[in-house]
């Protein structure tokens, strides 16, 4: 932590040539980082470079997974069949799955946002539907075409839970933009959060200081909930 601030790294999409450069590019929405800085953290975007991947981690004292257009890896949680509808970015989800993985294990605080949380279940041995409206019946609309300042639809949040206790709240009203989504959390994690049509929106892991995943985007500052899930994560890499 630099300057009483807590250092929040955030993973950075990649793009192929074209659009913004020539040239392969970083990619990261700037209300990622707003937010983060808006409930007192100093958020850094963390390239992907597996062979510094711990020292990457020690500059920052939290970390966000963020979400993209693109789908985790079915290879990883023992999936054979690929999907129509997944699409890869396997250069980002070995980077993303290096920088995860260290953090848990130095205990940092940690969140996973949209195919971040997606990413989480998998890392701790959970599995993932690769397409809802092939998996759910009667499911809603996860793909939303509305602003995603609005929200989509609401989720149940458990009690007892630490995402309970961080939003104070029964249920949210969240945006949604995933047509995939968690199907097992993970020996040891919870579910904490479910859509009206079952599907998982949220997961924690108590084993952890601060292991949080949730299928919507807070960044957004939908539902007031969304800024206390932000300022907890900052609040949990605050040095104690």
């Amino acid at each position: 932590m630099k300057h009483g601030l807590p250092v929040i790294g955030l993973t950075l999409d990649v793009e192929p040539p074209g659009g913004y450069s020539k040239y392969p590019w970083y990619a990261l929405r700037s209300n990622y980082m707003a937010a983060v800085a808006e409930v007192g953290g100093l958020p850094i975007g963390l390239p992907h470079i597996e062979h510094a991947t711990e020292a990457a981690l020690d500059l920052i004292d939290g970390l966000i997974v963020t979400g993209g257009a693109f789908d985790v890896d079915p290879a990883l949680y023992g999936a054979t069949d690929l999907h129509p509808t997944t699409s890869l970015k396997r250069d980002r989800t070995r980077a993303e799955h290096a920088l995860l993985s260290g953090a848990l294990h130095r205990d940092m605080p940690v969140l996973g946002i949209c195919g971040g949380q997606q990413l989480l279940a998998v890392l701790l041995g959970g599995s993932l539907i690769q397409h809802i409206p092939d998996a759910v019946p009667d499911a809603l609309a996860h793909e939303q075409t509305t602003p995603h300042t609005e929200p989509a639809h609401s989720v149940a949040i458990t009690r007892g839970t630490r995402l309970h206790a961080i939003v104070g709240a029964d249920s949210m009203r969240v945006n949604s933009s995933h047509h995939q989504a968690v199907a097992a959390a993970g020996q040891g994690a919870i579910v904490n959060a479910l859509a009206p049509d079952g599907v998982i929106e949220g997961i924690e892991d108590p084993r952890h200081r601060f292991c949080l995943g949730v299928q919507w985007h807070p960044e957004f500052m939908t539902d007031p909930g969304d800024r206390r899930i932000l300022a907890a994560l900052v609040a949990a890499a605050r040095p104690a």
